[in-house]
């Protein structure tokens, strides 16, 4: 959708709260399926440095006085406002050569990364702005000195860097992680279609749902951004392995330690196990991922197959099979209904694929389509960025050096055979690391052999067969809850992966001391800390709870007739709960021992508060362990306490977390754990 004013718009920079254009001449976008000029762009003359440390003062001061949860429900609002207007996207999206199919991926995919980070954070993080992380460590006998790790925001800005071929998605899976961890972030979007984040970013800030600072866009070179970077920035780059070993080795980034976290080029495998013959479901989910994997963004995909590795005794039935799948794809303009197959996002780019195919028939020959024509359904192959899908088969895979190392951005693939599974994986690793492989088989012993050997040299593999065909999200799909990164030349870097992402924007410290002082930093009690029992603490809203409420209560004994009454009860009739000869052979026990759900049962009726109050629910228990054999005979106390709250924003209740904690007679540790409920805020209530 073209804006109100005659001709291309002039993409503006939003710096320092303000947007701005560049000085000088501007560079011209062209439509990637029709040549005509879309945009303007160029950045020469606008001050990087303040905008760094405008990011740094403003946003990142502004993100901090949140909690995890308020920043996650900015990106759920901004997340559904988007999903409204996302028509206006697609259409801006025809200009790159993408489908709508294509778009889908990056703009209704770019939405639901956001969405799905902002649900999981809540999910997975406290409502607070510190993340402790792992378990108390006690470094005293009498708990008096203890430590724990926790995660804080990163006190400057996150850079990222991303690629032309994912420009909604590539900035959205980014800035989520960014922003929910308090990171501000500066996007800068690869240039030629710098149009599309440009507009989305506009929407965004026009919502005024971020605080200032927190969101900049850089549109046109990068200049001397890294010039200005500190020890507390990160940077993100997508694109090139040459252009990102550079920006790895730029000064600012080595002197001051700036995590860089790098997704480059990667020559992705598909494997066909040697079970999969031409009969085999197998077989042929392995043809139709390859020619999605071609043909989606016209092969313009970090993630796409690049090697088609078959068995050798397959490679004629796959040539012929994946040859005809690739004649039947129409290509032509984006908009068309019937295009399979759209443009390369420039005509330059598809000069840059057809010298990289001439590279590749150094090792490979060509089985299917002509890198120099191409049978349009619709467009220009004059004007547009078309291309026909290219398959080739290498005449020796192992000795062959280019078609292991030059990947042509573009619908290209080439075939090579194996004759063992190990040659396989020895074939897929020759990429040198890459973000994704596949294995398509039914065996579940080449499922073990081939996915253990392919792991250290990726980043995921998804295994394809008939039994996940209906479900599976495909070989190129990256998922925002699992890690998109690769080893290598894929650039050793790792993105998304749920809450995993966030924490890269984190610092992790170790934090010691006194367990009443740790217990105000980490927001959770710790074992020594001050405690208070004058009341019930089921009796207690969360308004009025208080880390380390408590209440301790027993003993009960344990007789043989609690524990046979159980078992007939619930039909847990385990040996060493009913045979004293079997339990003595047992050389954990010395004769029959209670449950272990026995004694949390009775636990629990030791410290309920029964009649109705601020407690909600019980929802769960976590890290449960038995740790001393209960006897005939032995009486159990338990001690339960406040060891967590977690407010529910826009709810009128919140989670609390209880440390149990059951002892024996001897005062030993029996059992220990957590005890999740759900508690109002208010009681009763308003």
């Amino acid at each position: 959708m073209r804006d109100e004013i005659t001709g291309p718009r002039r993409l503006e920079s939003y710096l320092a709260g303000d947007w701005r254009q560049g000085q000088g001449a501007a560079r011209p976008l062209h439509h990637a399926a029709t040549g005509e000029v879309v945009a303007e762009i160029g950045a020469e003359g606008l001050d990087l440095g303040e905008a760094l440390a405008w990011g740094r003062d403003q946003g990142g001061a502004a993100l901090r006085a949140q909690t995890l949860h308020e920043r996650a429900l900015m990106l759920k609002e901004i997340g559904l406002r988007l999903m409204e207007m996302k028509e206006v996207f697609y259409q801006e999206n025809f200009w790159t050569g993408a489908t709508r199919k294509d778009g889908w991926i990056d703009i209704d995919g770019g939405i639901g990364t956001l969405l799905t980070f902002a649900s999981r954070a809540r999910r997975e993080f406290p409502n607070a702005r510190v993340i402790p992380e792992g378990p108390v460590e006690p470094l005293s006998g009498d708990d008096s000195f203890s430590a724990q790790h926790i995660l804080t925001p990163r006190q400057g800005v996150a850079v990222h860097i991303n690629a032309f071929n994912f420009p909604v998605w590539g900035m959205l899976e980014k800035i989520a992680p960014s922003l929910i961890a308090g990171m501000p972030c500066l996007v800068k979007p690869a240039s030629q279609t710098a149009y599309l984040t440009e507009r989305v970013v506009r929407a965004i800030l026009d919502m005024e749902i971020l605080p200032e600072g927190a969101l900049q866009l850089l549109a046109g070179g990068a200049g001397e951004l890294l010039d200005h970077l500190d020890v507390q920035d990160v940077v993100t780059f997508t694109g090139s392995a040459a252009t990102g070993q550079k920006l790895r080795a730029h000064p600012a980034v080595v002197a001051n330690s700036v995590p860089f976290t790098m997704e480059a080029d990667s020559l992705n495998a598909a494997i066909l196990g040697p079970d999969a013959g031409p009969e085999s479901p197998e077989f042929d989910l392995f043809v139709r991922e390859v020619a999605r994997e071609m043909s989606v963004k016209a092969g313009q995909k970090c993630t796409a197959i690049r090697r088609v590795i078959v068995p050798r005794a397959r490679e004629e039935a796959l040539a012929q099979a994946l040859s005809e799948r690739l004649s039947r794809l129409a290509v032509g303009l984006p908009e068309d209904e019937a295009t399979r197959i759209g443009a390369l996002v420039s005509l330059g780019d598809r000069e840059g694929v057809r010298a990289q195919v001439a590279a590749l028939r150094a090792e490979a020959e060509i089985v299917s389509g002509d890198p120099e024509r191409v049978e349009l359904a619709s467009g220009s192959a004059e004007s547009g960025a078309f291309m026909s899908p290219i398959l080739l088969r290498a005449r020796d895979p192992m000795g062959a050096h280019a078609v292991h190392d030059i990947e042509a951005f573009g619908p290209v693939a080439t075939l090579m055979a194996y004759d063992s599974p190990e040659e396989a994986v020895a074939l897929a690793a020759k990429g040198k690391g890459s973000l994704v492989s596949s294995l398509f088989t039914a065996d579940p012993g080449v499922a073990a052999e081939v996915v253990t050997g392919l792991a250290p040299h990726h980043g995921r593999v998804l295994i394809g067969s008939r039994h996940s065909a209906k479900s599976s999200t495909g070989h190129g799909s990256p998922l925002a809850p699992l890690v998109h990164g690769g080893p290598g030349r894929a650039g050793g870097g790792e993105e998304m992966g749920g809450m995993r992402g966030v924490k890269h924007f984190m610092m992790r410290t170790a934090v010691q001391g006194a367990p009443e002082l740790l217990s105000a930093v980490t927001g959770e009690w710790a074992p020594g800390a001050p405690t208070r029992e004058d009341v019930h603490p089921f009796r207690r809203p969360l308004s009025e709870l208080r880390l380390g409420d408590r209440i301790s209560a027993g003993p009960r004994q344990i007789t043989r007739a609690d524990v046979e009454h159980f078992a007939e009860f619930t039909g847990d009739t385990f040996y060493a709960h009913m045979d004293s000869a079997a339990a003595r052979e047992n050389p954990f026990f010395d004769d029959r021992v209670a449950h272990g759900y026995l004694i949390v049962s009775f636990a629990a009726g030791l410290f309920v508060e029964p009649n109705p109050g601020p407690v909600l629910a019980n929802y769960g228990v976590d890290n449960l362990r038995f740790l001393t054999p209960v006897y005939f005979g032995d009486a159990l106390s338990v001690t339960l306490s406040c060891k967590a709250i977690n407010p529910r924003a826009g709810a009128d209740h919140g989670e609390v977390r209880w440390a149990a904690r059951v002892v024996n007679q001897n005062d030993e540790l029996v059992a220990d754990y957590e005890v999740l409920t759900m508690v109002a805020k208010d009681w009763p209530p308003a």
